[in-house]
């Protein structure tokens, strides 16, 4: 008989408002359950805010990501892929984070994330705010530096906020590289935007050899052009890919924390992720959906339905099972 544990129910036997939800209604496999080590690729959610520096919320966005996420059906529509039938997927559940401490919270990100790691499970993560990519980094890039594709409408290359403060969704990529968990030669941020403090950000990505697109450089060239020189930056070994839903015009996406106008539309933003086959995922994550401003779910099911390109991407990918 065939084992359909690890394949969500179709809408046709229960319906998609019914049931206890969890990612794509996939089955609830935490760390400690007797299937957690045969799961390929782990959702998992991280509550968490408190690097937010403008309008809180992000630590909503799992709930309702996983509740938007119900609309997933077994194929991809665009690519035909089948990602529940391509690789054993498991909704992991939520990291439990400090609310009142970043230190204790990174810790327990970067803790939730080694288990799952060395049970050979690849993680896919739904945030959170930014700021929660730097503990997974540290988990994901243990034994080395990874490439990492960024899109965004912020570098988040800052060094520091509030009387040198260095822990906020401004600032990880900037720690991630003096940390030694990113390569600066092989990463790349793309959609970049609004106004600016200063060039400090940009001066430090110049002078690390990080390549940034502009988003007026995206318009101008297309996300095809775009993307394929993504890909030849990374290259073929280990990359990140870290997704901030404000890349994306607040037109399509209003539910964020420090939206910014000009960028690209709902449909652009997946065609960006699809752009990417073929690279070496050891990791994704769709950060700073802010439910509190998008009480309609629009922002939610967008995220939901670019973690589901993300899951399509990974269950394809050439380091599967490595």
């Amino acid at each position: 008989m065939t084992d359909t544990f690890f394949h969500p129910p179709s809408g046709s036997q229960l319906p998609r408002f019914a049931g206890v939800p969890t990612f794509m209604r996939l089955p609830h496999v935490p760390p400690g359950h007797e299937r957690f080590a045969e799961v390929e690729i782990g959702i998992i959610g991280v509550p968490w805010d408190s690097g937010t520096t403008n309008r809180p919320g992000p630590r909503h966005g799992p709930r309702q990501l996983r509740d938007m996420s119900s609309m997933m059906r077994a194929q991809n529509g665009a690519t035909s892929v089948r990602p529940f039938e391509a690789a054993r997927c498991a909704d992991l559940g939520d990291v439990p984070p400090n609310p009142v401490d970043i230190q204790d919270a990174m810790a327990r990100i970067t803790a939730f994330y080694s288990d799952a790691i060395a049970a050979g499970i690849t993680p896919l993560t739904a945030g959170g705010d930014h700021l929660s990519t730097l503990p997974i980094l540290r988990a994901v890039a243990a034994s080395g530096p990874v490439g990492l594709i960024q899109f965004d409408s912020h570098t988040d290359l800052n060094d520091t906020y509030f009387d040198g403060q260095k822990y906020t969704h401004g600032t990880p990529f900037r720690r991630a590289i003096e940390e030694g968990l990113v390569d600066p030669s092989r990463f790349v941020q793309i959609g970049i935007r609004g106004t600016m403090y200063d060039t400090e950000d940009r001066d430090f990505a110049a002078a690390n050899g990080i390549r940034l697109i502009p988003v007026e450089e995206f318009h101008a060239r297309g996300p095809a052009e775009i993307m394929a020189e993504a890909r030849e930056i990374v290259g073929t070994a280990p990359t990140y890919i870290t997704y901030d839903i404000d890349f994306v015009d607040p037109a399509f996406a209003p539910g964020t924390g420090t939206p910014e106008v000009g960028g690209p539309n709902s449909y652009q933003a997946l065609q960006v992720v699809r752009e990417l086959a073929g690279i070496n995922i050891v990791g994704a994550d769709l950060v700073e959906v802010s439910p509190p401003f998008d009480a309609s779910g629009g922002t939610a099911l967008l995220g939901a339905t670019i973690i589901f390109e993300l899951l399509c991407l990974m269950t394809c990918a050439d380091s599967l099972g490595a």
